[in-house]
């Protein structure tokens, strides 16, 4: 069998695209023409000797080698881009003070995290887990340096967005009897005001004209899963960090409105942000885009890049 190289601009363009759901956004945060990335994906499927794209409908979806080809691809960068950090910044030292959402701590912190150490041994993080309003109010203190949160209409000199996210109602993994009767109001689980998401359920619920109670209250999304899991009542999240004893409904299923997508953002202290700060940041941001879901258009239905 011949040994193949597999060329890492590619792999990142491959990767990149995947990730956005588009090769024409891939282009375009790579700084290449969609011709490039036409023919980088080109070359990809002559080096792996296989196809690692199919049809589907008027675009492409990947095949079940492009499958396993797209989980090594991002571990082979990830890789790359360790070893080039900890040879080019070997000297980096310093602290830097990082603020998450709840929902990404434990989908996202640990990696974050152990990636950063092993490159970085000899900087300290303080890392802080809060809602979207604190985190906005420790960058504008200068508390935080950076900080990943929903867009909760504040608006901060330096901010750049991430990603739109799909909101989805939630339930309990197993629909408990009688827990959604017909006809009375449906009971809500939600975080303690002010909640962004809790908002949107109300008057999303307002203006389809659907009653609605206030089961459970939490100052804690872990309260949030016990309530929901329990059968008390339904909130709204994303699907990243759901635990396995909740799920994410159809709104058709249970006859509720469809919801909107919220805005992922990425709060920093300041403009140009510091060599620590800097390099957290591209950290975050790349394990961030790996723990999203990638949406059914992204998988099944991914825009031609010719």
């Amino acid at each position: 069998m011949r040994r193949v190289t597999f060329d890492l601009d590619v792999l990142r363009s491959f990767v990149t695209g995947m990730e956005l759901g588009s090769f024409a956004k891939a282009a375009d945060r790579l700084g290449r023409s969609t011709s490039a990335v036409s023919a980088q994906l080109k070359k990809l499927e002559e080096q792996a000797a296989t196809p690692i794209f199919r049809k589907a409908g008027r675009g492409l979806a990947l095949t079940e080698a492009g499958e396993t080809m797209l989980g090594y691809a991002r571990r082979l960068i990830e890789l790359n881009d360790e070893a080039a950090s900890a040879i080019h910044d070997v000297e980096l030292e310093g602290w830097v003070r990082l603020g998450l959402q709840e929902d990404f701590g434990e989908a996202v912190l640990p990696e974050v995290l152990g990636r950063f150490a092993r490159a970085h041994p000899k900087v300290k993080i303080e890392a802080r887990i809060a809602r979207s309003h604190e985190l906005a109010e420790r960058i504008t203190a200068g508390s935080l340096d950076i900080a990943l949160a929903w867009h909760n209409g504040a608006t901060l000199p330096y901010s750049r967005h991430v990603a739109e996210v799909q909101m989805r109602w939630i339930g309990p993994a197993r629909l408990i009897e009688g827990g959604l009767r017909q006809g009375e109001p449906l009971p809500l689980v939600a975080l303690e005001a002010p909640c962004l998401l809790r908002t949107v359920a109300t008057e999303t619920l307002d203006r389809a004209g659907l009653s609605w109670r206030m089961a459970f209250s939490s100052p804690s999304l872990g309260g949030i899963w016990a309530a929901v899991a329990a059968g008390l009542g339904l909130t709204i999240r994303t699907d990243i960090g759901l635990p396995a004893n909740v799920r994410a409904m159809a709104p058709q299923a249970v006859g509720l409105p469809a919801l909107p997508k919220m805005a992922l953002v990425l709060h920093q202290k300041e403009a140009e942000l510091d060599p620590v700060a800097a390099r957290l940041a591209d950290i975050l941001l790349q394990a961030t885009l790996q723990a999203l879901p990638e949406s059914a258009e992204a998988k099944e239905n991914l825009r031609k890049v010719a």
